[in-house]
């Protein structure tokens, strides 16, 4: 089975090139992050002609999580236990479209769009660190339960856990992506049972922003990961990061992160 991750920036804006990518790469089963829509504009049709199954988390035109697969699609769940809210001045909390989950040929499938955090100055980057928390705690939970679960936690996760996943770290440097608690959190994830397992077959970077020729010049970043559970990550045969993606007129600031999985 073929496993992908794509931060898309606006389904609606390049579900084109989504398919193209699907039927080229031949992927099984993609976790997809900013779709920018509510869920009735998700653009099912042409992932259903293709052959995919679609589930989708929106709420408007921020945010939205999605999954799709042509080997099968239960069990859609639209958030995790516990996951935090966050609350706009004066406005009610909402638990945002940031996770989603399906049983996918036999593996639990979480695509998730960790919170940016902003700045480590703003009420988001509390949020973020919650999210990554509280993640790791149902995480833990679900392998205690079951050791034997075949579970992907996939998606943008909006850290750089080393010095190397950013293209100079001295312009990073105690800022967004790389801080100390942000790096602990994503490491909570680690200690929770579950294995990064794509950095040992590639280590280029997974976004580019588009200011300032940032693709051209190769400054980028890493921040798209799988984080697998130990049962499927001895099912790994190999897994790359799809660079060409973020090539030509009208590509996302990512790119796809592919992984090949073991019958």
């Amino acid at each position: 089975m073929r496993l992908a991750t794509w931060n898309v920036n606006s389904i609606r804006t390049r579900f084109e090139r989504v398919v193209d990518f699907l039927e080229r790469s031949e992927t099984d089963v993609l976790a997809i992050q900013e779709t920018k829509c509510k869920e009735e504009q998700f653009p099912y049709e042409v992932f259903e002609q293709a052959g995919y199954e679609v589930a989708v988390a929106g709420l408007n035109q921020w945010n939205g999580v999605a999954i799709v697969s042509r080997v099968g699609l239960e069990n859609v769940r639209k958030s995790f236990e516990g996951q935090p809210a966050f609350a706009k001045p004066d406005k009610e909390p909402v638990v945002e479209p940031r996770a989603i989950a399906a049983t996918c040929g036999g593996v639990d499938v979480w695509s998730l769009y960790v919170p940016n955090g902003r700045s480590n100055t703003d009420p988001h980057y509390t949020y973020k660190l919650s999210f990554l928390n509280t993640l790791a705690e149902q995480g833990r939970g679900w392998l205690e339960a079951d050791p034997e679960a075949q579970i992907a936690l996939v998606g943008d996760w909006n850290v750089a856990p080393l010095d190397t996943d950013v293209w100079d770290i001295e312009v990073f440097r105690d800022l967004l992506y790389v801080t100390d608690p942000e790096r602990r959190a994503f490491q909570a994830i680690v200690d929770a049972g579950f294995e990064e397992v794509t950095r040992q077959y590639d280590t280029q970077y997974t976004f580019w922003d588009y200011q300032q020729l940032r693709f051209p010049k190769n400054e980028g970043m890493k921040i798209d990961y799988h984080h697998y559970s130990p049962a499927l990550a001895k099912r790994v045969d190999t897994a790359f990061i799809d660079r060409d993606e973020r090539k030509g007129k009208g590509s996302s600031d990512h790119v796809p992160v592919v992984v090949d999985l073991l019958d």
